[in-house]
């Protein structure tokens, strides 16, 4: 098994991303809960006595426990008409409790008056239920004393009976204020409550953790997502690493033969070696020759074969010229092919009407082309270094540039240096495959010619270029030098021949990503945008 393949690569990736994801979540966790949130608790609740008649201060002693300075000598209550008996006195018998209550911003963001809702003046109710309150005092903890500033009863602070009015008391991320609640009637225990809302965000209560519990690390949904999404991707990443015995669907036992096309010849190499190590027992030979020549092998073997179907496939750059009536023809992929020039040529561009115009001979010299833009125009002969007869990729050219019938001029100078004709000014070569032409173009000065965008580099010694203005790829559908590459089948394969096979392999399976390597385009991608056409097949 191939453990750096791009599968390998991609599932170790997505672990790892996964785990990360985790990471990040329990960081967010825990250094964002949540944006506005108030908590609050009843951190002491108990019963205390008092002497029966005794008079009480009921002040408010902000960042002490000063309400308490009086008990066992003037007592503890409210100084207001409203209390317990009328005179500001405990009636005997009356049952008292302390309720120390605690709010603390706990979200993510600072707390501003603003951000509490209602209309009214303060911002917080704590109702104390069957509990009637006596007095309050406030405390918060050391370097907070401004808190203490908003107890006032201008800011909203205020008791009647078992209700509480707190201010709008502004808290920033972990402030916190007590306070210390004196309360008669009821008992210790019973339910304390405290409503309000927030901008975004909401008021609940929260529990207190007694000495020996130790703070959650995470929330339980946290916890749920982290440990579903950290088991999901270490089973993803095991299901892709471990060996697949089954094989691929399509895959066929038996030796097949690709030829054809020069120029959809890498695609198919790298294809058929993938084909091979996925399908065990498979065979896959490319042989290209060009694309007519590619066809007329088909055609032979297929007659040879005498009603058996041969193991043949032929690529063609575009529809084959003079195809047999029994072929099938499939599209599997779009190509684009670029003019390339020597690269001493200072020219970058040419447009449709000067590479018409330099291939049919109008221009045999390049100071005759205009539009060098500052540049000094080479003093060199055009030398054009077209593609032999039944190539693909000329027939591509003479259809989608040329716009001639009769296609290119005849051959002037077999070698590419030195005219057979005096006479005859264009100097014209021919070669039989995509390399053996970049080779000529990189080896002659004021060399033109044309090939398949190639995905791997092209010698340095040539330049492909623009065609008016649009750089040379598939995915354009401006660019004017494209063709539709077919596989063409004698007759329709069967389901399991190693033929079938290979072209499911080819046009929707892995096999695409061969193709995409090459900078071709498959026929199945949406960005073809129906240009390859339907599948033909005898008799349609």
């Amino acid at each position: 098994m191939d453990w750096f393949s791009a599968e390998n690569v991609v599932a170790i990736g997505t672990a790892v991303l996964g785990v990360a994801a985790s990471i990040v979540l329990l960081w967010y966790e825990r250094r964002v809960p949540r944006r506005r949130h108030l908590g609050y608790r009843v951190q002491v609740d108990m019963p205390i006595r008092a002497r029966a008649g005794a008079r009480t201060t009921g002040r408010v002693t902000p960042g002490s426990l000063g309400l308490l300075d009086g008990f066992g000598e003037d007592g503890l209550g409210d100084d207001g008409p409203d209390g317990p008996d009328g005179e500001g006195r405990v009636p005997h018998g009356r049952a008292l409790s302390l309720v120390l209550l605690r709010v603390e911003n706990d979200g993510a963001e600072f707390l501003d008056s603003s951000h509490y809702t209602g209309h009214e003046l303060h911002g917080l109710t704590a109702e104390f239920t069957g509990r009637r309150v006596r007095g309050l005092d406030v405390t918060q903890r050391p370097g907070s004393d401004h808190l203490a500033t908003h107890f006032t009863p201008g800011a909203g602070l205020a008791w009647s009976e078992g209700t509480l009015k707190i201010p709008r008391v502004p808290l920033g991320r972990g402030e916190y204020y007590k306070l210390l609640v004196l309360l008669d009637g009821g008992a210790p225990g019973d339910p304390v409550t405290v409503r309000g809302g927030l901008l975004e965000g909401r008021v609940t209560p929260n529990r207190a953790l007694s000495p020996d519990d130790t703070p959650p690390l995470l929330s339980r949904w946290a916890w749920a997502i982290i440990s579903a999404l950290t088991a999901f991707v270490c089973v993803l990443a095991t299901l892709i690493l471990l060996p697949d015995e089954r094989l691929p669907i399509g895959c066929a036992t038996g030796r097949l033969t690709l030829t054809g096309s020069t120029a959809f010849a890498p695609a198919l190499r790298g294809a058929a070696r993938a084909y091979e190590e996925e399908c065990p027992g498979a065979e896959v030979e490319v042989s290209a020759a060009g694309s007519g020549e590619g066809v007329e092998t088909l055609t032979e073997r297929g007659l040879a074969a005498k009603g058996r179907f041969p193991s043949v496939i032929a690529f063609s750059d575009g529809p084959a010229i003079d195809s047999a009536p029994g072929l099938a023809r499939r599209p599997v992929a779009l190509t684009a092919f670029t003019v390339v020039v020597n690269a001493k040529l200072p020219r970058r561009d040419l447009t449709p009407d000067e590479i018409r115009a330099i291939f049919l001979g109008d221009l045999t010299h390049w100071k005759q082309l205009k539009g060098w833009k500052g540049e000094k125009a080479p003093d060199l002969p055009v030398t054009v270094v077209s593609r032999t007869s039944g190539s693909g990729t000329r027939a591509t050219f003479e259809h989608t540039l040329l716009h001639k019938g009769e296609g290119e001029p005849a051959v002037t100078a077999p070698d590419c240096r030195t005219r057979t004709n005096a006479d005859v000014a264009l100097l014209r070569c021919e070669r039989p495959s995509t390399d053996a032409l970049l080779r000529t173009v990189a080896g002659t000065p004021g060399a033109i010619g044309y090939a398949e965008r190639r995905a791997d580099t092209l010698p340095r010694e040539v330049r492909a270029l623009t065609i008016g203005g649009t750089a040379p790829t598939a995915r354009t559908p401006d660019y004017p030098f494209t063709a539709v590459e077919y596989a063409y089948t004698y007759g329709t394969p069967p389901e399991t021949s190693p033929a079938a096979g290979f072209l499911d392999y080819l046009t929707t399976g892995p096999g695409t990503n061969a193709i995409l390597r090459q900078r071709q385009l498959p026929c199945g991608a949406p960005e073809t945008g129906g240009r390859c056409g339907p599948d033909e097949r005898p008799g349609e």
